[in-house]
């Protein structure tokens, strides 16, 4: 079982179900116009991911959490606990399990509009708008990293991840 972050509206398009893609850049990137066929993907189909969000611990179940994407609505203890960066998560806290069912390498700017929405983005009714949007969301993920090398402008190789949700006993099962 391997861990893997998403950030907190994310974790809600996955827990509402929208969610059954991402992408992820490639490291090192692959030279000009080259395939990345000599990298291998960090995930794999058949692989069980489980799923690290911005959490605190219970204030009132001294072995429970609180997960950012549920909000804040916690009783007034508990918001005295600082939420804790999805980074940090122990395996423990862990609540959202995937399988990888798919994996390809592509430019992220290959998107398509079908996969745009398995990205978990709202529903906008026309290609160029899906897609606009994914490129507004990964820009805000990725457009900083490494001096701007992520940016969608520099339209880096990702590997984009198929996956479906499994319950917490089928991945511990695995």
């Amino acid at each position: 079982m391997k861990p893997i972050i998403f950030c907190t509206p994310m974790v809600q398009a996955i827990l509402e179900g929208r969610k059954t893609q991402t992408r992820r850049v490639i490291k090192p990137q692959p030279d000009a116009g080259l395939m990345p066929n000599k990298y291998a993907a960090p995930y794999k189909p058949g692989d069980i991911l489980w799923v690290r969000e911005t959490w605190k611990p219970d204030y009132h179940d001294e072995d429970g959490y609180c997960y950012k994407a549920d909000g804040d609505r916690e009783m007034y203890p508990n918001n005295l606990l600082h939420w804790r960066p999805s980074i940090h998560m122990p395996r423990a806290a862990a609540r959202i399990f995937l399988r990888v069912t798919d994996v390809r390498a592509e430019r992220v700017q290959d998107i398509s509009a079908e996969d745009a929405h398995s990205e978990g983005i709202a529903c906008i009714h026309d290609e160029i708008s899906e897609c606009a949007a994914f490129a507004a969301l990964w820009d805000e993920i990725n457009a900083k990293r490494d001096g701007g090398r992520y940016a969608w402008e520099r339209n880096p190789w990702v590997w984009a991840y198929t996956f479906e949700r499994i319950a917490k006993e089928e991945a511990e099962r695995a």
